[in-house]
């Protein structure tokens, strides 16, 4: 144990990327609720909206094979670099775009740098950590998210009433730039060696052995989907005002409890935290169907946190644990495969719900309550998943030392 106490998280390498990532997700979610709100601004219906809302997944799909392949030619710091260059012209296009055709073109872009970022980021964490704390690091490094989940929707929210829908997708991209320009501060890394084959395969897209935590993924992820799609909506339907501090109070216990639930999988196994995970995440989903009151929202926010928020770096963890250090490239883009099916998928599976209660004369707020407590069901079958073979994986690489030590 004092091995893994005496393994400094804070490098110099892990400190600026940590930052650049806090900055981009600050981008991400000042803008992440008003999608919605300006796709039906400009005339959409629920089905619409979250088509809208999931387009972007259809471009980071698209771009996906090409991520693990780049992983093993280029150098990380360049890959990151044009990734932010993409996503500042998805936000300008944001800002210029006065239809949904408009909107579904900058979802479309938006999507192609978010297949690289996510990936790119997460490699270039987990090369600035030591492996024996690589599950507390990976935790901590999704602190960034947590931060700006705490104050980006929020923010967005009070931008949008200040300077309109156009300004704040601008200051959004102003943030982008600046994480651009923090890019140069990364130190070089090697070239990506080239040793073996580098020709293009499925093994350089997918990690066979992140399948089954990417198939997880999906299913937790798909359910987050649509509280990030429809959580504002239904808030102003039940007539709740300030519906950002859900975030906030999701962040804050984020920020508290995910540090804590990364020293406790390092010592005792990511099992440990991640089905009572899965547990509290559905119990959040009764919590929002039976919402009318900011507290109630608030209390969700908590479970949320708890659920997803601790779930989430750990299923991260297991996908790059589960392959050398060489392969993390790869594991974390099957990981994020996982995810953007699920942001691809969910949010127009959950606007169809809610499209088709309202056509059966459900009120606005019932649709959207009955939606929510349907998204149980994602939760369920990913928990069903892990316990069915999740935790044999797991207990194969934590037996094997070969496998912990070469990741």
């Amino acid at each position: 144990m004092s091995a893994v106490n005496n393994q400094r998280i804070w490098s110099t390498g892990f400190t600026i990327i940590f930052v650049i990532n806090v900055i981009i997700n600050f981008a991400q979610y000042m803008m992440i609720t008003l999608v919605p709100k300006f796709a039906q601004y400009l005339g959409a219906s629920a089905v619409v909206i979250g088509v809208v809302t999931g387009t972007f997944a259809i471009t980071a799909l698209a771009v996906r094979p090409l991520v693990g392949p780049a992983t093993l030619r280029l150098r990380s710091q360049w890959l990151l670099a044009g990734t932010l260059l993409i996503l500042m012209t998805a936000f300008i296009l944001y800002s210029s775009a006065n239809s949904v055709t408009g909107l579904f073109v900058a979802r479309l872009l938006h999507g192609t740098g978010m297949g690289f970022l996510a990936p790119v980021t997460l490699s270039l964490a987990s090369q600035a950590l030591p492996a024996e704390r690589m599950a507390q690091g990976i935790g901590v490094f999704s602190l960034g998210q947590a931060v700006a989940t705490a104050i980006g929707p929020s923010t967005g929210l009070w931008l949008l009433g200040v300077i309109g829908y156009r300004g704040t997708f601008l200051t959004s991209g102003a943030l982008i730039v600046i994480a651009f320009l923090m890019t140069w501060a990364l130190s070089p890394a090697p070239p990506p060696a080239r040793a073996g084959s580098t020709s293009f395969s499925w093994r350089s897209v997918i990690a066979p052995e992140a399948v089954v935590p990417a198939i997880v993924i999906f299913f937790l992820a798909g359910a987050y989907s649509g509280i990030n799609a429809f959580i504002v909506l239904l808030g102003e339907s039940v007539g709740v005002a300030d519906i950002g501090t859900f975030f906030t109070a999701y962040a804050l216990t984020i920020v508290i409890s995910r540090p804590l639930a990364g020293g406790i999988s390092d010592r005792h196994g990511l099992a440990v935290v991640i089905v009572p995970g899965m547990v509290v995440f559905g119990l959040a989903f009764v919590v929002i169907s039976q919402a009318h009151s900011l507290a109630m929202f608030l209390v969700a926010g908590v479970f949320s946190a708890l659920g997803y928020g601790i779930c989430q770096p750990a299923v991260q963890t297991w996908c790059l644990i589960s392959v050398e250090p060489t392969r993390r490239g790869i594991a974390s883009n099957t990981n994020y495969i996982g995810v953007d099916l699920a942001y691809l998928v969910m949010p127009v599976v959950a606007g169809a719900i809610v499209s088709r209660l309202r056509d059966a004369g459900a009120s606005v707020a019932s649709a959207y309550q009955i939606m929510y407590l349907s998204l149980i069901v994602p939760v369920a079958i990913g928990m069903v998943v892990f316990l069915a073979y999740g935790r044999r994986s797991l207990s194969h690489q934590t037996n094997n030392p070969n496998d912990r030590s070469s990741s």
